[in-house]
């Protein structure tokens, strides 16, 4: 029997038809809202997840410029130097000793210092208290307080060319790690001490202070530049102490002012300074002393970094 030979079945058919399509018109519907919402939902996690990664530099970025909570954590987000701000500074040949500087290195005796020093232009008579012993090449001399070799520009060849290039390298270094893009700012308004400082380029437009012990924690890779406009001075018996696995190599102070390290205050990194570097009685570090003018050490200990 066909539906148009019996009305009725057709009026029984059509709710049923009506209700068959639009079920499957709701199959339709729900599937293309649940692809809409896959969609969305697919872009406001990404969105969330950008932003929420954006805030949390940001928050970062901010915490370790307000310094309120006594860790800067500005720089936090360290990617082990693979970008520009975290590189190491590259020290060339500068690197090949534990001090350097350009008119003056002098020891109050006794002092230690493990690596080799250099002056130039100065000559060898103003490296004074290391009681200086000419090797017979007059390439360079000994001390009995320094492992190591000592140099200076009026020696003979070719110390004189290889520390007017180190000179030079160390010049480089320090213009390198004073053009880093910051990523925190006036930290603790000149003051850092009592802080744990995470991975990052600091920048401060007067001197630092560092009054109490500071603690840098980070990985092997990951580096810390300090830019310092004025002095850096560290009270007595104040520290810099790594951990995490942190390296002192990978550690820069790059100061325009003059260095003063207390009486038996610690330092860990390379300074890199435009004028002095002094060294109190007693003081120690483990780093490298480089100077545009003079260093001066006081019974102090300086022991450069492991490669």
């Amino acid at each position: 029997m066909s539906y148009s030979q019996n009305p009725s079945s057709r009026f029984f058919l059509v709710p049923i038809l009506a209700m068959f399509l639009g079920a499957c018109g709701g199959g339709d519907s729900a599937n293309s809202v649940g692809g809409s919402s896959g969609s969305d939902s697919s872009g406001d996690s990404g969105s969330a997840r950008s932003g929420a990664s954006g805030s949390s530099r940001s928050a970062s970025s901010g915490s370790g410029n307000s310094g309120s909570s006594g860790t800067a954590t500005g720089g936090g987000t360290t990617d082990g130097g693979s970008t520009p701000s975290t590189l190491p500074v590259n020290l060339r040949t500068a690197g090949n000793y534990a001090i350097l500087a350009k008119s003056r290195i002098s020891t109050v005796p006794t002092s230690a210092v493990t690596g080799d020093i250099g002056v130039s232009p100065a000559a060898a008579t103003l490296i004074t208290g290391f009681s200086l012993i000419a090797d017979s090449t007059n390439v360079f001399s000994t001390s009995s307080q320094v492992t190591g070799k000592a140099y200076a520009a009026d020696y003979a060849v070719p110390t004189p060319s290889n520390l007017t290039t180190a000179i030079g390298d160390m010049q480089l270094a320090f213009t390198d790690a004073a053009g880093r893009a910051p990523t925190v700012t006036e930290l603790g308004a000149g003051n850092i001490g009592g802080k744990t400082l995470t991975p990052g380029v600091y920048k401060w437009s007067t001197g630092l202070l560092i009054p109490t012990n500071v603690i840098l924690t980070g990985s092997a890779t990951d580096v810390w530049i300090f830019q310092i406009a004025q002095n850096l001075t560290m009270s007595n018996a104040a520290g810099v102490s790594l951990t995490g696995g942190a390296v002192a190599k990978n550690v820069f102070w790059q100061v325009a002012g003059l260095v003063d390290l207390g009486t038996t205050a610690h330092c860990e990194g390379v300074i890199l300074t435009q004028t002095l570097i002094n060294m109190q009685t007693g003081a120690s570090i483990n780093g490298r002393l480089m100077a545009q003018t003079a260093v001066t050490i006081a019974s102090s200990t300086v022991v450069q970094p492991a490669p």
